[in-house]
């Protein structure tokens, strides 16, 4: 069971990558020096079954999910995924404000955060969000608005 868990959460992050990839639109970073934060923004339904599942997300087209990595640059100009906290909101084009309840998930060196949250199809949502990586004294935000459409 747990290798299926570690398999399903493996799985999960490739497919949040590659999906993040294919829409470019959905995805994005923001760079404030020694670190970054990287963002994809996906219809849960873009999620099989048994990945949803494993990782206790709900599949429906009226729920997005949102994945957050905070980046530290290394000497070498690499990349390294590192912990902290996160937290945020979002909101409908007539400003009506949810707050995103964010899971921290570590697979490997791999840690990034998601969070669900609800949307009508072509409806423009704007993410306003605060990250502090482990730590760090400052807060690093960003703001980025995406229209998903159910399938």
């Amino acid at each position: 069971m747990i290798n299926y868990i570690r398999t399903a959460k493996t799985f999960l992050v490739a497919a949040l990558l590659t999906l993040a990839s294919l829409q470019a639109q959905a995805a994005g970073s923001k760079d404030f020096g020694e670190y970054q934060l990287h963002w994809s923004v996906l219809p849960s339904t873009f999620l099989s079954p048994e990945v949803a599942r494993a990782n206790n997300l709900q599949r429906s087209k009226g729920i997005g999910i949102v994945n957050i990595s905070i980046m530290q640059e290394q000497e070498d100009g690499t990349l390294k995924p590192v912990g902290g906290q996160l937290e945020g909101k979002v909101s409908n084009d007539i400003q009506q404000v949810k707050f995103l309840a964010f899971r921290r998930i570590q697979e490997g060196d791999a840690v990034y955060f998601i969070a669900e949250y609800q949307y009508r199809s072509g409806e423009l949502m704007t993410f306003n969000l605060t990250a502090r990586p482990t730590g760090h004294q400052q807060d690093l935000s960003v703001r980025f608005a995406h229209t998903l459409f159910s399938d």
